[in-house]
C-alpha cells in the first residue's frame, strides 16, 4: 500500500474518534501501518491500521479489551481510547485501533550490540523480568468476558504441521541439511513440551524483543501487544532472550531476566528450558519470513541461518547463552 492511500484510511478511521481535522504522520509502514495522532484528549496518541487477514477483528477488539484491563490493574502499557459509539475498534477497509502513545527509546535492535554499559544492560534485563511476571500475574486475575479471543500457541501451532507463524523447515535459504536439522530440532522440542497441562500456559506477549520494549530512565514499558496470544509462559522468555543468544554477556542477562521474574512470580518452569525456547522463537522467526521476504532476500537467509544455528547447539546442548 502507498503511503498517500495508508494516510486517506487513516483519516477515514480517525472519524471514528471525533477526529477527522487531524493530520495523521506515518510512523511504521510494516506488519501494521502506524500513525501518530493528537487523540481525543489532546494528547499524542498511536493509530494502528491493522494487516488484513492476521487478527480478526474479534481478536483486536479482545486485544484492546486485554490491555484496557492491564492498563487499569496499574501497568505501564499502552491505553486503548474508545471510539465516539464507546468501541475499541474502527471497522473498515482495514481494522483500526487507537491507543495512548508510549514514550521512551527502544531497549535496542535486532542484530546490534545493546547501546547500554553492561551494568545498565543487567538492570534493563532484571526489569524486563519483573515486567513480564506482573504481566502474567495481572492477565491470570483479568476475567475474561465472552467472545474473548487471541491466538493459541501451543505445541502445535508452534511445531505441528501448519505452525502459527509457517512452517519454519520450509524456508527456501534451508539447504538439504539446515532442513533435516531444524526437522530433528522440531522433533526433540515437541516431546519436551508434552504433557502441556504440567507447563504455565496462558496470556502472554509473545513479541517481547527490544524494539517492543521502551526505556525511560530505569522505567520499562512493553507495547505492541499485536501478537499476544494464549502461550507457554516460557515462551516469553525466550523471546526476551532471542535476540541476546550471540552477546557476549548472553548468560549474565539470561541470569538477570530469570531473577526478575522470579522476584514477582515463580519461574514457569525448570531454569534450563529457556534454552528451548529460545530455539523456538528462532524457529517460528525462520518461518516468520516466508511470504515476507522473497526467496532470495537478505532477510531470509539471515533467519534462515540464525534457525539452523540455535537448532544446531540445543541438539549438542551447547548452551545458546
Amino acid at each position: 500500500m502507498k503511503a498517500r492511500e495508508a494516510v486517506e484510511l487513516a483519516r477515514a478511521a480517525l472519524a471514528h474518534w471525533g477526529l477527522s481535522g487531524e493530520v495523521p504522520r506515518l510512523v511504521k509502514k510494516r506488519e501494521n501501518i502506524v500513525f501518530e495522532v493528537r487523540g481525543p484528549e489532546g494528547r499524542p496518541a498511536a493509530l494502528r491500521l491493522h494487516r488484513p487477514g492476521y487478527q480478526s477483528g474479534e481478536a483486536i477488539r479482545s486485544e484492546m479489551l486485554w490491555t484496557e484491563w492491564l492498563h487499569a490493574a496499574g501497568m505501564d502499557v499502552p491505553r486503548p481510547l474508545r471510539t465516539l459509539e464507546g468501541d475499541l475498534i474502527a471497522q473498515g477497509t482495514r481494522v483500526a485501533s487507537l491507543v495512548t502513545w508510549c514514550t521512551g527509546v527502544p531497549l535496542g535492535e535486532g542484530g546490534k550490540p545493546l547501546p547500554w554499559e553492561p551494568a545498565q544492560q543487567i538492570r534493563l534485563y532484571n526489569g524486563l523480568g519483573r515486567a513480564l511476571a506482573r504481566l502474567h500475574n495481572l492477565s491470570d486475575a483479568m476475567p475474561l468476558p465472552a467472545g474473548f479471543t487471541r491466538p493459541r500457541l501451543d505445541r502445535q501451532s508452534l511445531l505441528g504441521k501448519a505452525p502459527h507463524w509457517g512452517r519454519f523447515w520450509e524456508n527456501p535459504a534451508l539447504g538439504k541439511d539446515g532442513v533435516a536439522l531444524l526437522q530433528e530440532a522440531r522433533s526433540t522440542l515437541s516431546a519436551m513440551l508434552e504433557p502441556e497441562a504440567d507447563c504455565d500456559f496462558g496470556l502472554i506477549h509473545a513479541d517481547a524483543l527490544r524494539e517492543n520494549v521502551l526505556v525511560e530512565g530505569n522505567h520499562l514499558r512493553l507495547i505492541d501487544f499485536d501478537d499476544g496470544a494464549f502461550g507457554y509462559r516460557m515462551y516469553d522468555l525466550g523471546v526476551a532472550m532471542a535476540q541476546n543468544w550471540q552477546e557476549g554477556n548472553a548468560a549474565a542477562l539470561a541470569d538477570a531476566l530469570l531473577e526478575g521474574y522470579a522476584s514477582e512470580r515463580p519461574l514457569p518452569g525448570d531454569p534450563a528450558l529457556l534454552h528451548a525456547f529460545i530455539t523456538l522463537r528462532t524457529l517460528a522467526s525462520c518461518g516468520w519470513v516466508i511470504g515476507r521476504y522473497g526467496a532470495e532476500s537478505r532477510e531470509m537467509a539471515l533467519y534462515g541461518a540464525r534457525a539452523v544455528e540455535a537448532a544446531r547447539r540445543f541438539l549438542k546442548q551447547d548452551r545458546l547463552y
